[in-house]
């Protein structure tokens, strides 16, 4: 039988690579989106042309009932659930001193409620089929991003929330990882990267020197934690940022030379 698999924040980006190579594995995936249904309705096409079966579902990940609704529709058209990625995620940027208590509630809401309500009905399907619960989370959630309000705090919230499932979950054979991934091309960032210059000097910051791409760079993390090779990994998080986030040292200007 083909992997089933939930995955929200389906219609772009990093969403929809994740679908893509999951049902060219031969998964069955319960493509979820809060919007964008025409570019919902492409992934799924484009999923057909590889051999795999995309169902789409909509529904606002802010309203504490998407969800469990979302769960619900995806055990009835899959048969069943083994896998969840929670990776749908808002930003609204601001300085925290001057960020609006509703856009705290947003991001909160949508990146740190959702996931936790997402795991917490989806538990009784990952528990009978021993299954695993992937959450794609962000470099901001190791370190801080100042000027995107409650981003980093949300984020932040995500890793803690499966090293904990992790640990509850354990003993029911249901593995909880999460990725974290840096400067990533997709949909949302594409108008920062339309500018040479921006794109150079982030380029220039990262070890790599090249900024990470959804299907090439992160997908196939989750395809891996969501399969067999990653059965013995729990709570854990993948930070796939080409090295930037180990890198401050190296941007420190006057270092000592090597002694010889």
């Amino acid at each position: 039988m083909s992997m089933r698999v939930l995955v929200t924040g389906a219609s772009r980006g990093i969403g929809r690579a994740i679908c893509l190579r999951l049902a060219s594995q031969g998964a069955t995936v319960a493509a979820c989106a809060s919007a964008h249904a025409d570019e919902l309705m492409a992934v799924v096409d484009e999923a057909a042309r590889l051999g795999g079966r995309l169902v789409p579902l909509m529904g606002d990940l802010s309203d504490p009932a998407t969800p469990a609704r979302l769960v619900e529709q995806a055990i009835v058209s899959l048969g069943g659930l083994d896998a969840v990625v929670s990776n749908a995620g808002v930003s609204r940027p601001a300085s925290l001193v001057h960020l609006e208590l509703a856009d705290w509630d947003y991001l909160l809401a949508v990146n740190a409620r959702a996931p936790w309500l997402l795991a917490k009905a989806a538990y009784p399907a990952l528990r009978a089929s021993r299954g695993s619960f992937v959450s794609v989370a962000s470099m901001s959630g190791v370190q801080p991003y100042p000027g995107m309000g409650a981003y980093s705090p949300s984020k932040a919230a995500v890793l803690m929330l499966v090293r904990t499932l992790a640990q509850e979950w354990a003993a029911d054979g249901i593995r909880v990882n999460a990725v974290s991934p840096g400067l990533i091309h997709t949909a949302l960032t594409a108008r920062i990267y339309a500018d040479p210059e921006t794109k150079a000097a982030r380029e220039a910051l990262i070890p790599m020197h090249r900024i990470g791409a959804p299907d090439h760079d992160i997908a196939g993390l989750v395809a891996f934690l969501t399969g067999p090779d990653a059965g013995y990994l729990t709570g854990q998080n993948i930070l796939a940022d080409g090295g930037l986030m180990d890198a401050v040292h190296g941007l420190i200007a006057g270092r000592p030379a090597t002694e010889r």
